[in-house]
């Protein structure tokens, strides 16, 4: 054990009339939310990233956070990793995420970093057995190391998408080797900053090579979990290829991968596309490429992404209704890709973080359950588009009816097809009877 957390207790579920700030109010991880344990729905994940390898910098100052274990080299790593593993067990968190630059010091070589990636798969192979925490998911950062400036397998340079493949299989190894449900490939600088020096047809053509030969490596190792790409639109980057979820679909429906890759959601991504997380939620379900999600907020007042710890229960409810409706999760989870205001610099904050997250989890979850137990609402819905289950509008649905014929309908039974209400503001009344 370290001292880091020294003189803090495992966080216990006390009930919503407690005011011990370190405890949870919401999250029962054992209470029966439709039919399973709450914890099965939510399965939470801590990302390694924010809470440990983050220094609390922004665009503007550097480090705010002063860790024990910033140093660098492996000594540090493994210190870094018995900190990680203490905090999520003051959590009772099951999984954890992490990138490969997360946990290892970058070697002089690739054969270096590799060889000092696999002395930590040994520590976690260790703590994963002594804690119970398992790894939701890997994957590899292929974005902050100068080479990938110009993208890892969109990169106009051949020998850089021969890197960023070997750490990829380096790090897929890792992921299989200590029971990863998922990977993900995120592509963080997977984009162009202008046109002027852009072939935007062969670098979309290099990545869908790229996720097709990850694709036959996941089957050629046996892995089981699902590969994910978690769509972003910009920053850093003016334009990336996996904008959102629709735009990763149309990608995966192009290049015939749309069988094998899900999507990894992350709230404050799809706000940065102009969107809610519940439409993203909602639009990978329609296409049936829903995985995970990665869950945290922006700062509204602020146009890049702040990855700011989840408290805005509606937002979270909807995103979870719409998770529920979906069947829930089968490999993803919830992990917080959140990270403490560069001004929070102790060691309880980053449970004051996690606990205010997952209680704000649980109240959404709950919600959202309270809204299918109801039924109203999924009634409305059904009621709106009962049209449909008729025997006409079917057969112009399973495209049995030619164009000509439904407008000789039209005219022969003289239809004039009145509006109906969308009863917005009723719906919003509704939803608010539950959050």
């Amino acid at each position: 054990m370290t001292d880091f957390f020294k003189g803090l207790t495992p966080a216990k579920y006390e009930g919503p009339e407690s005011t011990n700030p370190l405890a949870f109010r919401h999250y029962n991880p054992d209470e029966i939310v439709l039919g399973k344990p709450m914890k099965e729905h939510l399965r939470f994940a801590v990302a390694y990233w924010h809470s440990f390898a983050w220094e609390g910098g922004d665009p503007f100052g550097g480090r705010t956070f002063d860790r024990p274990w910033f140093g660098g080299d492996m000594d540090d790593a493994r210190l870094k990793a018995d900190v990680a593993f203490e905090l999520f067990t003051l959590l009772d968190a099951p999984y954890f995420c992490f990138h490969d630059a997360d946990v290892r010091p970058e070697g002089e070589s690739y054969a270096k970093s590799v060889k000092r990636l696999n002395k930590l798969a040994d520590i976690f192979e260790e703590k994963i057995a002594e804690t119970g925490t398992k790894l939701l998911w890997g994957t590899a950062n292929l974005f902050s190391n100068r080479r990938f400036m110009s993208g890892a397998a969109t990169n106009p340079d051949p020998d850089v998408f021969a890197y960023a493949a070997a750490t990829i299989k380096a790090n897929m190894d890792v992921t299989h080797r200590l029971g990863g449900e998922n990977y993900v490939l995120w592509g963080g600088r997977e984009g162009y900053e202008t046109l002027l020096n852009t072939r935007v047809g062969q670098e979309m053509d290099q990545m869908a090579r790229m996720l097709s030969m990850v694709v036959d490596y996941k089957h050629k190792i046996g892995f089981e979990g699902a590969i994910l790409i978690e769509p972003k639109p910009q920053e850093p980057a003016k334009h990336q290829y996996d904008y959102d979820v629709s735009t990763v679909y149309g990608f995966l429906k192009k290049y015939g991968l749309e069988k094998e890759v899900k999507v990894n959601i992350e709230v404050g991504h799809a706000i940065l596309a102009g969107h809610t997380f519940e439409h993203e939620v909602a639009m990978a379900s329609a296409h049936g490429i829903f995985g995970s999600i990665d869950m945290n907020r922006n700062d509204y007042q602020s146009g890049w992404d702040t990855d700011q710890f989840p408290n805005n229960v509606p937002e979270v409810a909807l995103a979870y209704y719409h998770i529920l409706k979906a069947g829930g999760f089968t490999t993803g989870g919830t992990n917080f890709d959140s990270k403490l205001r560069r001004q929070s610099i102790d060691p309880e904050d980053l449970l004051h973080g996690h606990i205010g997250g997952m209680d704000t989890c649980a109240r959404g979850l709950k919600a959202a359950a309270a809204i299918i137990e109801d039924g109203t609402y999924d009634k409305f819905l059904e009621e709106r588009y009962a049209g449909w289950n008729g025997k006409e509008a079917q057969a112009m649905l399973k495209g049995e009816r030619s164009l000509e014929e439904i407008a000789a309908r039209v005219e022969t039974d003289d239809l004039d097809p009145q509006p109906r209400s969308g009863r917005q503001e009723y719906l919003e009344n509704l939803i608010n009877r539950f959050v």
